[in-house]
């Protein structure tokens, strides 16, 4: 069985200490409220807690996968390897939470959605669908591919308090 940590022993070590990739510049208190009302949506404070550590990059190897139900990755996880930072759209080289709405045009994804992490075919959101702009999100994994949706958590907070791993599931 895995064990849950809290979102508080989470943070301290979330981020992987050596990979500067996708790391943006530090975020500042514009940057989120303009972020904010260019999504058109609240954003989770754990989330922004996160992205003050450190705006966007690579999670560290404890916390980069979340347990799942089966899907084409795995049969009982999702990987979450990295988290989009705030910062302008369409950077060359990295994608950032502001790059959302095209991207969810682009692969045809359901909206209104934030998407965390992802490439392509695969992506972690946050799903305004439900609770709407103010509400705070559940966290799901969308597979426009296999065109198959997962709940992961009722919202950010506990999705991060999830997060194990990889290693920690059979291969």
């Amino acid at each position: 069985m895995i064990s849950m940590a809290s979102f508080d022993q989470v943070a301290v070590s979330f981020w992987h200490p050596e990979i500067e990739h996708l790391r943006l510049p530090p975020l500042t208190d514009e940057s989120i409220v303009d972020a904010e009302t260019q999504l058109g949506v609240t954003l989770p404070a754990e989330l922004i807690c996160l992205l003050r550590i450190q705006n966007g990059g690579v999670i560290a190897d404890a916390w980069d996968a979340c347990p799942a139900d089966s899907n084409f990755y795995a049969e009982d996880h999702v990987p979450f390897d990295h988290l989009h930072g705030i910062g302008p759209a369409g950077q060359p080289g990295t994608i950032t939470l502001l790059d959302t709405p095209y991207l969810v045009q682009e692969w045809e994804l359901p909206s209104p959605v934030i998407l965390l992490s992802g490439q392509g075919h695969y992506w972690l959101a946050l799903d305004y669908r439900d609770c709407g702009p103010a509400g705070q999100p559940p966290v799901v994994w969308i597979d426009n591919e296999m065109d198959h949706e997962l709940a992961l958590a009722s919202n950010f907070r506990t999705f991060v308090e999830r997060l194990t791993a990889s290693a920690s599931f059979d291969e």
